[in-house]
């Protein structure tokens, strides 16, 4: 144990000391190249001596070429000492071509360095410890070679990481030297380009009086060319691998791009002890709360990739559809009889790849789960694997539907049962999605995780409890900071810390409830008529029309006019109405999706959803 700290200890001074001398190394360098070529070289350019600049560099030879070289290779090592300055600098120097060649090779020789010092030497600093551990905040999902060169080649754009650290990240991943090496030379041609075209256009902007607003211009112009053919580059070469499934690169990329734009929103807290050796595939099915439960649900499922089944809505521009079903996604029409939905689940089961479902299909409004209108039993029995049934806590109130503001929030996943497939053959049906209801319900009032101290609990709020439920008037609620207060009769109720209204209804749901009962007395002579703004849009997202038109919902069914195009849905096909809060409800008629935007009062979209939701209700129990 002594013998092994006094080897510690001598690592340690002797990483110390490298780094050291790299540094020292650097300044010396730096300050020769910029004594005895850069400024003297800018200032012959100034005064347009080309052939005095042209004898300088001549004069200085390979030295020059070495300098920017070495100081690239050594700001890797350091880590903490940016490369940009050295390629700038080069660029200045040089003409494009050969600043561009002379810091590639710059960048291979530190890499070069820095996969022999880890492989062999185990070296590591204190400033690569740090990138490391920037690196490992966007980490997520599977290890494999593929993931970390996919996960190599993101951080390269990344202007927070240097590229040392990344070097040291990549070798530390027993990455073959071969795969590592062109990594590393493919990946930082953005940034290298980047610097260069910085440094050129300067000098550009010095000896041609360009406007500083041009300069900034063309730089963005040129950066965004760059990483588009870059983007195009890698599709074509890399990431068609496992086109079509979740294992796909366009995936993993997908995913770990949203965990950078989620952290530091929400902590997760994952209980996956019921399936962490479990081997796929198997069909999880979840509660759906929120718009991000899909990323929630994906940090419960760690030792394969699943694909999720999704509104076919969201992937309607031809290249998110495209990118979609190449990355994996599955497409299902909401509330529409869909023959490929259930057939491409059956394909990836067979392919060994899990299913992850949120039978419930649209987010809750309330807190409280809506009844799953999709009844699927026979259908997880004829995929004959594991059902798991798992759950998100916390997500509702962190960013409910009817609110754009996130609240960061404690969010808790975890598998709560699995029932194999051996216990399905045993369960009739209906046996079976009663089961599954009642294990996906979840009320998040009944089940508070986080506490909310914020000020604005109840601003938007209207657009979901859009009725008073004391005086009946329509339209006349409104949430101002955390008190919902209906101008027609006066009431005010107010939110504690834990989202629960200080008296009678207490909670959103048993609000919700008494709107429902007020709409229920009165169904029979209901009948909503509205001017709407229409925007159709084709199976295939390929394109979409507009048009103004009328719609009528009552207990007869839903009807839509526009001069030639109308048509009508009984509730024997119409499920339910989607809708976006305060925005727009939706349906589909044969292969066309229809958005309707209510021309008045945008906040009345909920009550179609509402009213449809009974009427299917009575017309199913008049049916049975």
């Amino acid at each position: 144990m002594i013998l092994m700290q006094g080897r510690n200890e001598m690592n340690k001074k002797v990483q110390k000391t490298i780094i050291a001398i790299s540094v020292l190394a650097i300044v010396l360098i730096f300050a020769w190249f910029l004594k005895d070529i850069l400024v003297p070289y800018i200032r012959l350019e100034i005064r347009n001596d080309v052939d005095g600049a042209r004898e300088l560099l001549a004069s200085k030879g390979i030295f020059g070429c070495l300098a920017i070289v070495i100081v690239e290779a050594l700001q890797m090592l350091v880590v903490f000492i940016p490369t940009e300055f050295i390629q700038i600098s080069s660029s200045l120097s040089y003409p494009f071509y050969i600043s561009m060649l002379l810091c590639e090779l710059g960048v291979c020789l530190g890499a070069t360095i820095i996969y022999i010092l880890v492989r062999f030497f185990s070296f590591s600093s204190r400033g690569s410890e740090m990138g490391e551990a920037r690196i490992d905040q966007v980490t997520t999902g599977k290890k494999k070679e593929r993931g970390t060169i996919l996960l190599m080649y993101i951080l390269f754009i990344m202007p927070v990481i240097s590229l040392g650290a990344i070097c040291y990240y990549g070798s530390r991943k027993k990455l073959p030297y071969g795969k590592y090496i062109l990594t590393v030379f493919t990946g930082v041609i953005p940034d290298i380009i980047s610097a260069n075209l910085i440094g050129s256009a300067t000098t550009y902007f010095i000896l041609k009086d360009l406007p500083f607003p041009i300069l900034i211009l063309l730089i963005v112009l040129l950066a965004l060319i760059l990483f588009t053919v870059l983007f195009i580059i890698l599709y074509k070469v890399y990431f068609k691998e496992d086109e079509g499934t979740p294992d796909s690169a366009l995936n993993s990329f997908f995913f770990r791009l949203v965990h950078l734009l989620r952290r530091g929103k929400q902590k997760l807290h994952v209980d996956d002890e019921l399936i962490k050796d479990r081997k796929a595939p198997y069909v999880v099915l979840f509660n759906h709360d929120s718009f991000f439960d899909f990323y929630y649900s994906r940090q419960l499922i760690k030792n394969n990739n699943p694909a999720y089944v999704i509104n076919r809505h969201l992937m309607s521009p031809w290249p998110l559809r495209s990118l979609g079903v190449k990355a994996g996604f599955i497409p299902k029409r909401m509330f529409s009889f869909d023959m490929t939905t259930p057939m491409q689940i059956m394909r990836m089961v067979r392919n060994g790849f899990s299913v992850v479902i949120f039978p419930q299909a649209r987010l809750s409004i309330t807190g409280r789960s809506y009844p799953i209108l999709d009844r699927g039993a026979a259908f997880y029995r004829k995929l004959k694997c594991d059902l798991v049934i798992g759950s998100i806590r916390g997500a509702f109130f962190a960013n409910p539907k009817w609110r754009k503001k996130f609240y960061k929030s404690d969010i808790y996943v975890r598998a709560e049962k699995v029932i194999t497939k051996e216990e399905m053959t045993s369960m009739s049906d209906d046996e079976l999605n009663s089961l599954i209801e009642e294990s996906l319900y979840h009320d998040a009032s009944k089940d508070i995780v986080n506490k909310y101290l914020q000020k604005d609990k109840a601003e938007g709020l209207e657009q979901v409890l859009y009725r008073c439920a004391f005086c009946g008037e329509l339209y006349t609620t409104k949430g101002i900071g955390n008190d919902f207060i209906c101008t027609a009769c006066g009431k005010t109720l107010t939110f504690d810390e834990t989202y629960h209204f200080t008296e009678e209804p207490y909670t959103i749901g048993n609000y919700y409830d008494m709107i429902v009962g007020l709409e229920r007395k009165d169904m029979d002579s209901t009948c909503l008529k509205e001017d709407v703004d229409t925007v159709i849009f084709s199976e295939k997202g390929r394109y979409r029309t507009k048009e103004k038109g009328t719609c009528t919902l009552s207990k007869e069914g839903f009807t839509y006019s526009s001069g030639d195009n109308s048509f009508s849905v009984g509730f024997d096909k119409l499920s339910a109405l989607p809708f976006s809060c305060g925005k727009e409800f939706e349906t589909y008629n044969g292969d066309r999706l229809y958005y309707f935007y209510t021309v008045r009062n945008k906040v009345q979209v909920v009550r179609w959803a509402l009213m449809a939701d009974l009427f299917k209700e009575k017309a199913d129990e008049q049916e049975n």
